[in-house]
């Protein structure tokens, strides 16, 4: 999800009434979920054999490449300042197997300011009952478009860490907060909660409660039979506004050439972090 760098996650003021649902937000360092109910367990005999994701409120096909421009406005200096941000979203045609589940490998690629600051793989499953899980990212870090690290590696089922729900089976108004994936050895608690459902629109708002005020709110927009297609910001020192541009569809040798590039930044995973991303099986192409 954007704000997570995946995207398949104008400054509004949230009313209270809202803000009072999500009771996860006024906890401090150590919570572990965004609330009592929050975070439902994750069993591998949830899901099937081959993974397919077609939610309709996030579908991931293979061969899918969305593109998503706009900026991040910076305001911890006091002086605010504005970069240009884009996000290039892939579902790749790989599967890697997470905790027992078999899961789509989404690459997803950062630039601010036409730098690359981030290369991302994602790992989902659509449950049997439809619901989109999120069971683990490995995001590299970019300096000035050199490789620094990837402090922010979690794996669900590795150092406490837990897979979340991405997008629910049936998104309905009024509900609580649901976790969306938590890994407490790197500080990392996403939230989200449905701000309004209406006929092929939906909105989610997300936030992390470990980090206050500071990080703020993100609103992620959804079309049915589309996914997501626009983000915005309320609050926080670090405010992403995006839309998506385009949306198409990799030819055979696009989509070979991206299993490629998924697969080397895999492998280089097993170095980068050998104790974590390192115990998982490798990426493999098909389903």
């Amino acid at each position: 999800m954007i704000g997570k760098h995946v995207v398949f996650s104008c400054l509004v003021a949230l009313p209270l009434s809202f803000l009072t649902v999500s009771t996860a937000e006024a906890s401090t360092g150590g919570a572990t979920d965004c609330g009592p109910g929050s975070l439902s367990d994750m069993n591998a005999g949830d899901f099937p054999a081959h993974p397919k994701i077609n939610n309709r409120w996030l579908p991931m096909e293979p061969g899918t490449r969305s593109e998503f421009n706009g900026t991040v406005t910076d305001l911890t200096s006091g002086t605010p300042e504005v970069h240009k941000h884009r996000v290039v979203s892939i579902v790749t045609g790989l599967t890697k197997v997470i905790d027992g589940v078999r899961t789509v490998v989404l690459w997803d690629r950062d630039y601010t300011d036409g730098t690359l600051g981030e290369s991302e793989l994602a790992f989902f499953a659509e449950s049997k009952k439809g619901a989109v899980w999120l069971l683990g990212e490995y995001p590299e870090e970019f300096e000035d478009g050199t490789f620094s690290g990837a402090p922010n590696t979690f794996i669900t089922g590795i150092d406490d860490a837990k897979a979340g729900v991405a997008m629910q089976a049936h998104p309905k108004e009024g509900t609580g907060a649901y976790t969306q994936a938590s890994a407490p050895a790197i500080d990392f608690l996403d939230c989200g909660q449905v701000a309004s459902r209406k006929g092929s629109e939906l909105k989610i708002d997300e936030f992390n409660p470990l980090e206050g005020a500071a990080a703020g709110h993100q609103q992620k927009y959804y079309r049915a039979g589309l996914g997501s297609y626009k983000v915005t910001a309320s609050g926080g020192d670090s405010q992403e506004f995006l839309k998506l541009d385009r949306t198409t569809t990799l030819n055979s040798r696009e989509l070979a050439d991206v299993n490629e590039q998924a697969k080397a930044q895999d492998r280089h995973g097993y170095k980068v972090s050998p104790d974590v991303y390192g115990q998982t099986e490798p990426a493999t192409t098909g389903r």
